[in-house]
């Protein structure tokens, strides 16, 4: 197909599956096409600070979403064909694009193949969401005759808002906090793993002797999970809530951030900051942090000793 001029891209709905699709977005974007990003609304603050794309908000409604797209459209005439590209697996969002007018390619995934005008089956390979999110990108890319490099980057990059930046800085002053001193920890994580809690039991006393041993340690919870924060580190130093862009860029100043395998972990994939990947539900292989810099401590079906995670946080902390 030729003559492309914009691809409206469709991201995953959560917070890591979003960072851990930043490669197939600026796959998108090298091609030269204009980019349309359609994600949740809270997706808009993360990326803001990517040049080059317009960002359309989601309700996860079809009915109205396809109606968003299609007044898009309507009021912003393309200057040459318009496809979509989904990365979510979900019937949904192949209806939206179709009923929308946009001619779109995905996985086959939850019998949608009819909906999709570019259909693929996805690799036999177990992969990681990185490598499978891009895989589908640089096949699309091909097939509408657009240039896309085989393999994703090994590393994650995101340009924050200066604004964003500036925030944290103010954020670290009013609490007497400098930059690369402190460790932050994420002692919570939304929902469940095939019904077992993806929280390591041992964020408080893991805060408790990092304290003792002189360290600052911080978190920085949303809103609604303030309360669970508390209860499993009190003894934690905890900021006031900020936005995802501040968030990041709080991360990029601390000196470790220690966190379960959740949204968290790939936010922290996004900086230069040692993390500390704590493993005990999850399959680190197929969403573990897509990072140089992290460290996965403990595995599936086992969370990691106490004492391990001390001896680690102490070498990442005070290198030889």
């Amino acid at each position: 197909m030729k003559n492309i001029s914009r691809i409206y891209l469709r991201l995953p709905n959560w917070i890591g599956d979003v960072c851990m699709s930043l490669p197939s977005l600026y796959a998108t974007l090298n091609t030269g096409c204009e980019v349309i990003i359609c994600a949740k609304p809270w997706a808009e603050s993360l990326l803001k600070g990517i040049v080059g794309t317009q960002f359309l908000s989601l309700s996860g409604q079809w009915n109205k979403d396809r109606e968003i797209i299609k007044a898009h459209k309507k009021n912003n005439p393309a200057n040459g064909k318009s496809v979509g590209l989904l990365l979510p697996d979900s019937l949904t969002s192949a209806l939206t694009f179709r009923l929308a007018g946009l001619p779109s390619a995905g996985y086959k995934d939850d019998g949608r193949s009819l909906l999709l005008k570019w259909p693929f089956d996805k690799p036999s390979k177990n992969l990681h969401a990185v490598e499978s999110w891009y895989h589908l990108t640089h096949c699309a890319l091909q097939k509408w005759h657009l240039n896309s490099a085989p393999t994703p980057e090994k590393t994650l990059i995101l340009p924050l808002d200066r604004k964003d930046t500036q925030k944290a800085e103010i954020l670290l002053k009013e609490h007497r906090l400098k930059a690369k001193t402190f460790i932050l920890i994420a002692p919570t994580a939304t929902g469940k793993h095939k019904g077992k809690d993806k929280v390591w039991p041992q964020f408080a006393e893991y805060t408790r002797h990092m304290r003792e041993q002189g360290y600052t340690v911080v978190m920085c919870p949303p809103p609604n999970e303030r309360e669970a924060a508390f209860r499993n580190a009190p003894d934690a130093l905890c900021l006031p809530a900020v936005g995802l862009g501040v968030f990041v860029a709080l991360i990029g100043k601390a000196a470790l951030v220690v966190c379960n395998d959740s949204g968290v972990s790939h936010l922290a994939s996004l900086t230069r900051t040692p993390q500390i990947t704590l493993i005990g539900v999850t399959d680190p292989k197929r969403t573990g942090p897509w990072s140089t810099t992290a460290h996965i401590c403990g595995s599936m079906g086992h969370w990691p000793e106490l004492d391990a995670v001390i001896k680690l946080s102490t070498s990442i902390l005070t290198p030889s």
